[in-house]
Order: structure tokens, then sequence, then C-alpha cells
């Protein structure tokens, strides 16, 4: 039986045949600051539990995808998404013997919380999309990973996805009530989030990874006192200021990984404590040691 779309198969044309050889293959596109876009094929082998910091927005092309996310197995046929929350733990192992391909977006919530003036992050409970319940324009942005996202290109594909992201997102306006005051109540909502002064943290950290910054640094950047900086940043980006450095740190080592850089070396230009260190958080983030990561690119 085939399971396919006329976006699924659109994206399929573009997906490069990786034959039948057992492995993982993985290929990035072009993106820009805070997007990722990347062609993924798998055979055999699947990803270990792991999770990253932005949102997972992608689409199955070929073959069965499964996965287990928030204790629950899931399955993505071609032409159907998958949206995955960040920070929330998931695998990924192919369904049949023939493997399966897909094409994703993993944008960093930052955008998000831009496009949306400060709203909390949407949060998809049902991570798998239908065909016809999916956005034809976002699956352009997969068409063609390869041509570059210029300012347009970047705002245009995260206005695309934000909206899918609140669509589809649980939390919907029927959980508004009224107080007997007449004002508009929403439960459990938060105060209104420190935007700048989170900000501020943030791009201490992400300015250089390597250093790790003290909590009394964060307070006197922010204006805030450390446990409101640790609650609201989990809020406004999705994962905690020590996640957000280590994730930064993999980027880092991820690029020299790219550029040819030994695995020793890459650690050390990442600020992680040696090369073991290093690979114990590459494989929580991505679900692969560096060494295979790195031969899946080649």
């Amino acid at each position: 039986m085939r399971y396919e779309s006329e976006d699924g198969a659109g994206l399929r044309r573009h997906l490069r045949d990786g034959g039948d050889r057992p492995g993982h293959r993985l290929r990035f596109g072009s993106g820009a600051a805070g997007i990722e876009r990347l062609e993924a094929s798998l055979i055999g082998e699947g990803f270990a539990t792991h999770r990253h910091d932005t949102y997972a927005i992608g689409m199955t092309l070929r073959g069965v995808q499964t996965f287990r996310y928030r204790g629950e197995p899931r399955h993505c046929l071609p032409g159907e998404w998958h949206i995955l929350h960040p920070d929330e733990p998931h695998d990924g192992v192919a369904g049949t013997d023939e493997g399966f391909g897909y094409r994703i977006i993993y944008l960093d919530p930052s955008l998000v919380q831009e496009a949306l003036g400060g709203a909390p992050l949407p949060f998809v409970a049902d991570p798998v999309i239908g065909r016809r319940d999916a956005d034809p324009a976002l699956a352009a942005c997969l068409r063609d990973i390869d041509e570059p996202l210029d300012e347009t290109g970047r705002l245009t594909l995260t206005l695309r996805a934000v909206h899918m992201l609140v669509r589809h997102s649980s939390a919907r306006d029927s959980s508004v009530r009224h107080s007997s005051a007449g004002s508009t109540v929403r439960p459990g909502v938060r105060a209104p989030l420190a935007l700048e002064a989170l900000a501020r943290v943030r791009d201490l950290i992400a300015d250089d990874p390597t250093v790790r910054h003290t909590l009394a640094e964060f307070e006197q950047i922010s204006g805030l006192d450390r446990w409101t900086v640790a609650r609201q940043f989990r809020v406004a980006f999705g994962t905690s200021p020590t996640r957000f450095r280590t994730m930064r740190q993999l980027d880092l080592a991820r690029r020299s990984l790219r550029g040819g850089v030994p695995l020793a070396g890459a650690a050390q230009l990442a600020g992680f404590a040696d090369q073991a260190h290093m690979s114990r958080m590459f494989k929580r983030a991505y679900g692969l040691t560096p060494a295979k990561w790195t031969a899946a690119l080649a």
C-alpha cells in the first residue's frame, strides 16, 4: 500500500536515494539564524532517546517513521508531519525493514517567541499531523532545502511554522473563562515573562558557551533573582540555562566536526571536559555518537 500526498510526492523527488545500505545518512541544507533544515535517511539502527532544545517540525517522505514520545509509541507515514516540543525526549526507528526518510526544520523557540509577541510557547499534544491537516506552504520550505534563506525567507518560514504550531496547539481559546467581575482569566497562566531581561541572559550564554557563568552574573545582567531566571527562562525558551549552554557547546562541536576537526579537538574547542563528556552530551542531544553522526554526514 502506498501512502503518499501530492506534497509528499513532490518532496520525495528531492530526497536523495541512499540505496539500501544499513546506517544513517544526514544532509544539512541551507539555514539561517535559529533555523536548520535537514534531510535524513535511516535503515537498520535507529536514533537513541534524545532531546534537543528546538522545535522539530518534519515530514516523513518514505517508509514508516516510528518514535516514542511522552510515553507512547507513534507512527508517522509518508506525507504526514511530526512536531516535537523543545526538550521532550524521543527516539526514532524504522517501522519496516525498508527504513525511512524525512526532511525536517529545527526552529529556535526564541523565534517563536518573537513571532507570538511573548505569548507562551505552543505545545502540540498529538505530535503526528495528518496529510490533510498540514500546511502546503510549509512543505514548500522543505522542497528545496539547499535554496538560501535570506531575511525575508527566514521570516516567512518562521511565520508559517508558528502558524502550524498554534493551529495544532493544545492551548485553545476554549480554555478561556470569565470571572464574576467580567475579566478574562486563563487557568494556569503565569505572570508576564520578562523577555528582554531573559534575552540578555540568553545572549550572555550564547556569546561564548565555553564559559560557565554564575547565577550571580545572571542576576546582575537581568535584574532578576536567580529563581525567576531559572523558572522564566524555561518557559520562554523551552529549556534551562544550563542545557541551553550545553546545546550551544554542541553547536560549536558540530561545526568543528563538519570542518574535519578530530573528536578530541572538537571537544576542547567547544569547552567540554574531554572527548567522553562531549560524546555523552552529543548522544543525549542527537541520538547518535559524534563518530556515527560524522560518518552519517559522509
